[in-house]
């Protein structure tokens, strides 16, 4: 079997190429990293250097492919509108129209859960559960607009299925938990509400099981959408004290108001605006939406349709994170 994995030099999409190595597949891996990229030649991987907005690449690299695993994506909570578009909408697109052109027998589209977010507390979303009118930030936006794309391509007889995978997580985490550390060990973390909203969390092996289920799916699946999440909704609080403690490290949680801190990264977020070449903003209102804001997902249809269960639980995930940050430096190893 033949596949091809878009976002190969990420985290979800190195992790994936690997497995499917190891499982026997034939495997070309598209990204931007040559570092990355290079460790995955190493593996068995053929490693090709594209942006996704790169429409002859895409097109040329899903040529002869029995899977199309589409895990590529801009994603931030800050940046350029264009560039969210260009990566998540037209890549999207031209993966579309390569398995599309080349036959390809299935196409498995990773998008995100942050396109549910409204800055309400919401627990055991479906994924029939509302969409808000006005989407969180670009990164949403543009990523219900890739979910747009592939629903007109299922419409049409393109054979794909979505996942909707919730804050991944585990060694070779450079997001998530990372930033949670570092911000631990710089100003302490802040703890909106006390930390006291519930969160779902999903080990990156269970993730990989997902897409390989997508993969071999019954036809029922086929232009269907499926929550994806490790199935133990957790208090933040709760969650970032067991963290501190595998790593051996004291948490210093910083109990601060909703709106004050809100109040904050709207103002930091408008001096990014208006004055030339700034960064991403220390915080983003997005950011303290997430760490202020319940959100948990339902994976019932993940379960009985696609027969996901998770393996690893949150806290051997832990485990193996912290293991792993503590073995390379801090995760810089």
């Amino acid at each position: 079997m033949k596949a091809l994995v878009t976002g190969a030099t990420g985290f979800l999409g190195g992790r994936l190429a690997a497995r499917l190595v190891g499982l026997g597949w034939s495997v070309t891996a598209v990204g931007r990293n040559e570092t990355a990229g290079a460790a995955l030649t190493r593996q068995g991987v053929c490693f090709v250097r594209a942006d996704l907005s790169d429409e002859t690449a895409v097109l040329s690299a899903c040529r002869g492919q029995d899977a199309v695993f589409h895990c590529g994506a801009l994603s931030s909570p800050w940046g350029r509108y264009r560039e969210f578009y260009d990566s998540n909408v037209l890549g999207t697109r031209h993966v579309i129209a390569g398995c599309l052109r080349h036959d390809v027998g299935r196409m498995i589209h990773v998008s995100t859960p942050t396109v549910y977010f409204d800055y309400t507390h919401r627990l055991q979303i479906p994924e029939s559960g509302p969409l808000p009118d006005r989407p969180a930030n670009a990164y949403a936006a543009t990523k219900r607009l890739a979910e747009q794309e592939v629903e007109r391509a299922a419409a049409a007889g393109l054979p794909v299925v979505t996942v909707r995978p919730r804050a991944l997580f585990g060694p070779g985490d450079t997001a998530i938990l990372p930033r949670l550390i570092r911000a631990n060990a710089a100003r302490g973390i802040p703890l909106i509400g006390g930390g006291r909203i519930e969160v779902d969390f999903t080990y990156i092996d269970n993730a990989v099981d997902a897409l390989l289920l997508c993969a071999a799916a019954p036809s029922a699946a086929i232009g269907r959408t499926y929550n994806i999440t490790n199935g133990e909704p957790a208090r933040l609080v709760e969650v970032l004290q067991q963290l501190f403690d595998k790593l051996g490290v004291p948490m210093r949680g910083k109990p601060v108001p909703y709106s004050l801190v809100y109040g904050a990264a709207g103002l930091l977020e408008l001096i990014a605006r208006l004055v030339p070449g700034s960064r991403e903003p220390l915080l983003t209102r997005y950011t303290v939406g997430v760490l202020g804001r319940s959100q948990t997902l339902d994976i019932t249809a993940a379960r009985r349709e696609l027969g996901y269960a998770p393996r690893v639980k949150l806290e051997e995930g832990l485990d193996a994170f912290a293991a792993w940050w503590n073995e390379h430096g801090g995760g810089n190893g």
